[in-house]
C-alpha cells in the first residue's frame, strides 16, 4: 500500500507544479480591451499611437471604433459599449456630456478644411465658387447631420452664398475618409476633407485651403465614456492622448495642437 500511495503522490506533484506554472501565463495573456469610439479621420494617427501605447502596456488592447462623429454619438447614446470618445466635432461631445454620458472631456487636437481634387486634375481654385463651373460635376461632402466635415463643408458653402446652387452636384459620404476615398477613385471632381486627410493620400492634392473664418473651428475633444468598465484604464490612456508621445504623433500627421 505504501508504494501505491507513493506513486499516486509522484504523479500529482507534476500536475501541481504544472497547475502553478501555467497561472502566470494565463494572467500573461489576459488582457484589458479598451474599446474607443474615434472620428474616422483620427485612424492613422491613431494606428501609430495603438502599436507604442500596446508595447509599453503589455496588458492592454486597444480597439477602435472608427465612425462619423455624429454616427458615433448615437451609438454611445444608444447604450453602445465604449469606454472613450475622440470626436471630430464639439457639438457632438456636447451633447453626450449634456446628457451626462461623459465623465470627463478635454480639448485634444485642431484640425483644417480643404477641398481635394484627384491628383491628375487639372482644375485650380481661387474660390469654392468655382464648383459651380461647368467642369465640375460631382462634390462629394459628409453627411452634415452626422459628419462634421460636412458641417464645416456647409457652413463654407453657405457663408460663400452657394449652398443652394450646388445641390445638384452634391455626393454624400458617411465619413470624411469615404469622401476621400470618392476623390482618389475619381467618382467625384471635388471634395472637403480635413488637410490630415489630404495628407495621407497619394492620390489627391489639395486644390484650395479654407480659412478658418467661414464655418466653425474644427476641434477635437477627448472624453472618458461615464459607463467604461475600465475607469482607471480609460483614464490612463486619456492622460496619454494629452502627452507628449501622443502630440508629436498627431502633429506628424498634420493635427494642430490646442
Amino acid at each position: 500500500m505504501k508504494q501505491k500511495g507513493k506513486w499516486l503522490l509522484s504523479l500529482a506533484l507534476p500536475a501541481a507544479l504544472l497547475a502553478v506554472s501555467a497561472q502566470p501565463a494565463a494572467a500573461a495573456s489576459k488582457k484589458t480591451e479598451l474599446l474607443v469610439s474615434a472620428a474616422a479621420s483620427l485612424k492613422d494617427s491613431l494606428a501609430e499611437i495603438e502599436k507604442g501605447y500596446e508595447a509599453s502596456h503589455p496588458t492592454i488592447d486597444l480597439v477602435f471604433n472608427l465612425g462619423s462623429s455624429g454616427t458615433l454619438q448615437k451609438q454611445i447614446e444608444q447604450g453602445a459599449p465604449a469606454d472613450l470618445f475622440l470626436s471630430a466635432g464639439q457639438k457632438q461631445m456636447d451633447a453626450l456630456v449634456d446628457g451626462k454620458l461623459i465623465d470627463r472631456s478635454a480639448l485634444l487636437l485642431k484640425n483644417e478644411l480643404v477641398l481635394v481634387v484627384p491628383k491628375n486634375s487639372k482644375k485650380a481654385f481661387n474660390t469654392v465658387k468655382q464648383l459651380g463651373d461647368t467642369d465640375i460635376e460631382n462634390i462629394a461632402i459628409g453627411q452634415p447631420e452626422s459628419v462634421p466635415a460636412g458641417q464645416y463643408a456647409k457652413e463654407t458653402l453657405e457663408t460663400r452664398k452657394v449652398w443652394d446652387s450646388l445641390q445638384d452636384k452634391l455626393v454624400y459620404a458617411k465619413d470624411v475618409r469615404q469622401v476621400l476615398t470618392y476623390v482618389e477613385t475619381g467618382n467625384v471632381d471635388a471634395g472637403f476633407v480635413y488637410k490630415t486627410d489630404a495628407l495621407s493620400s497619394k492620390k489627391v492634392q489639395i486644390a484650395l485651403k479654407i480659412i478658418p473664418g467661414v464655418h466653425k473651428p474644427i476641434l477635437y475633444p477627448a472624453g472618458i465614456v461615464k459607463e467604461t468598465k475600465h475607469p482607471k484604464e480609460a483614464a490612463a490612456f486619456y492622460s496619454y492622448l494629452q502627452g507628449k508621445e501622443a502630440d508629436a504623433i498627431f502633429v506628424k500627421y498634420g493635427f494642430k495642437l490646442p
